[in-house]
């Protein structure tokens, strides 16, 4: 870690070719020619970076501090809830980089306004969203070698069963699939190599656990009757992001997990009774963490040994305990756990599974060596798989790692978190009374939820720090109305016992995590405007008319757009294609029209495209609203409606 850490702060230094000298050297360009139509050419210039003293400074009232100019050590991404979206903060400082978009609308970016991100989200007959509400959980990145590889970042979307893809080198979510005869999901994971193929070494597939059971399919039949509903795993395909197969199992699922050999999946199942009403749902003494053997179920599915729901082509495979008696043939191992489980979470050595029982104080740890022998037939019950169950307080809700054998295990009901050392508790299950795998408990504030430390789901868990996403905040911040900011508590998990380093504040309302570092993770700060097909250059730019269907083709240079006037009649079918021109990082551009419903941005070398009906006649200023110039209020078009 230590020629990790610094290799990090190398790219510190501020960089000359950037916004600021762009500004200071054009302003004076812009007032002597305001005039003229995109005659302003970015500048860039090359500068050697100084190694800077280590980026992160203790304080003396305890915590930490990252000095101004100097960069975090790792990147956070989390989940929003039903904000829809997903954020990006710096750790540790806590620093909010970025919202990105997903089944949101976001008026500042023109998420759900331009065609482009129209595309992606879904789009009825008429042009308008399929949907305007979204509710992100659980956020996991594409692996390679059982680490980070820096392509994807996937989330849920529990309200309406879609699975989103986000591109890492740009931060923005390129790919949005719709789960067929599925409701409430959940958690989802993806493979850390390829469960078939042992030279693939990455990630190819996302597994997506459902909570809710439907009528399959959910057409009007047994509406009254639950007991004939159902619950399916999906498999989806990470580079296509079609949906490969869908299994159907007893219980419902959770949240899921999977193994670094590739070849299982999991997902912890709170309601194995398939209930319908709270009382039924914690019926049992015991639920369970069901496991799916991949290479089966993909078997089967190529063998034609699959069904159809309803009009979905996407093979189902029966994966419930009376079509698969047989361990030797199965496809699923549904291991009893402790009561109502939140939470299925992999130990970094790839021994172990840690499911939290959210209605008994105890944490069960799953030896995946034994799931394998049950598989085999070499294993006389499901239950012979769980090596300990160590008890950890009230409320157990989430799991995560530190590297060392410790374990992190929040605790909704207690406000706390537990450390505990995974094989005492191991020794402790099998008898040995003078072990006690119990390290620490320390209070959090308040009632947390998510737990997870700097990459702790992979095998470079560094054991450095770990966030505490508690629901409450209470008194921790200054108030701000009945809606109070939720908490997300960092802490310093490197010695022996764990220390609080800082209090975050989050909007409403943040899940599930994980913390990178840094130097896993590349960007693009300028586009490559060959990239979009509909890219405006000189030679295309302009106004084409086809009938009632008008297609301004438009390009923005700081302190200009390309047109002046931009023309059109009412009940025109209008569509506004824009391409920014400016080379220079993080000059990015707006566009908005007073009263038509359209705002965007275009970064440095993109494009992007509005498509509106020009229904109400009048003249109305098209202005630039992403700050880029000292005649930033000057940039400015007039869109004029005829009658």
């Amino acid at each position: 870690m230590d020629n990790v850490e610094k290799k990090l702060v190398v790219d510190d230094a501020p960089k000359l070719g950037n916004r600021r000298s762009f500004l200071g050297r054009t302003a004076l360009l812009g007032l002597a020619g305001a005039g003229a139509s995109l005659g302003l050419s970015g500048c860039k210039e090359e500068v050697s970076a100084k190694k800077p003293e280590s980026a992160v400074k203790p304080v003396s009232a305890g915590g930490i501090e990252i000095a101004p100019g100097q960069l975090d050590e790792y990147y956070s991404f989390l989940s929003s809830g039903h904000g829809g979206d997903v954020r990006i903060l710096g750790i540790p400082s806590g620093r909010t980089l970025k919202r990105i978009p997903i089944f949101n609308i976001d008026c500042m970016s023109g998420w759900g306004i331009t065609n482009e991100s129209k595309a992606v989200i879904g789009t009825k007959a008429d042009g308008s969203l399929n949907y305007n509400v979204g509710d992100t959980h659980h956020l996991h990145g594409s692996y390679k070698n059982g680490t980070y590889d820096g392509r994807w970042l996937f989330t849920n979307d529990k309200i309406n069963s879609r699975l989103a893809r986000i591109r890492m080198d740009t931060m923005e979510c390129d790919k949005i699939t719709v789960l067929p005869n599925v409701m409430g999901f959940h958690g989802m994971f993806p493979d850390k190599r390829d469960p078939v193929d042992e030279k693939i070494n990455y990630t190819t597939r996302v597994f997506c656990g459902h909570e809710f059971h439907v009528p399959l399919p959910n057409d009007g039949r047994d509406i009254d009757d639950p007991s004939k509903w159902g619950c399916l795993c999906s498999c989806v395909d990470a580079a296509t992001m079609e949906v490969r197969w869908q299994c159907r199992v007893d219980g419902n699922m959770d949240l899921v997990a999977t193994s670094y050999d590739g070849k299982l999946a999991a997902s912890n199942q709170y309601n194995t009774e398939n209930g319908a009403t709270l009382a039924d749902m914690m019926s049992a003494e015991r639920d369970a963490c069901v496991f799916f053997d991949v290479a089966r179920i993909e078997k089967m599915v190529k063998d034609g040994k699959f069904t159809h729901i309803g009009a979905s082509k996407v093979p189902v495979v029966d994966g419930r305990k009376a079509a698969n008696p047989d361990p030797k043939t199965s496809v699923t191992c549904y291991v009893p756990v402790a009561k109502n489980p939140h939470g299925v979470n992999a130990s970094p050595d790839g021994k172990y599974f840690v499911c939290s029982g959210k209605l008994s104080p105890t944490a069960t740890v799953i030896d995946l060596s034994l799931v394998h022998k049950w598989f085999a037939g070499e294993l006389k019950t499901e239950r012979d798989a769980v090596v300990a169950e160590p008890e950890v307080g009230l409320g157990p809700l989430h799991t995560c790692f530190d590297g060392r054998g410790n374990a992190y295990t929040s605790l909704f009901l207690d406000s706390q978190c537990t450390k505990w050392n995974v094989e005492k508790a191991i020794a402790q299950f099998k008898g040995d009374k003078t072990v006690n795998p119990i390290i620490q408990k320390l209070d959090v504030q308040y009632q947390p939820g998510h737990i997870y430390s700097s990459m702790g789901e992979t095998i470079e868990a560094d054991g450095k720090y770990m966030n505490s996403g508690n629901k409450f905040s209470k008194d921790r911040f200054l108030p701000v109305g009945p809606l109070h900011p939720e908490t997300e508590q960092l802490f310093d998990i490197s010695g022996e016992k764990v220390k609080l380093l800082a209090d975050h504040s989050a909007y409403s309302e943040p899940h599930d995590g994980i913390i990178v570092r840094r130097d896993l993770v590349k960007t693009r700060q300028i586009y490559n405007i060959d990239d979009f097909p509909n890219a405006v250059k000189p030679e295309n730019a302009g106004i084409e008319r086809k009938g009632n269907k008008v297609h301004v083709r438009l390009m923005s240079q700081a302190p200009n757009y390309s047109m002046p006037v931009i023309k059109v009649k009412k009940g025109d079918e209008v569509t506004i294609t824009l391409t920014n021109h400016d080379k220079v990082e993080d000059l990015t551009h707006g566009f908005a029209i007073p009263t038509y419903n359209i705002c965007f941005i275009v970064n440095p070398q993109q494009t992007q495209s509005v498509t509106f009906k020009a229904d109400h006649i009048g003249a109305y200023w098209v202005y630039c609203t992403h700050f880029c110039h000292a005649l930033h209020l000057e940039m400015r078009s007039r869109f004029l409606v005829e009658a």
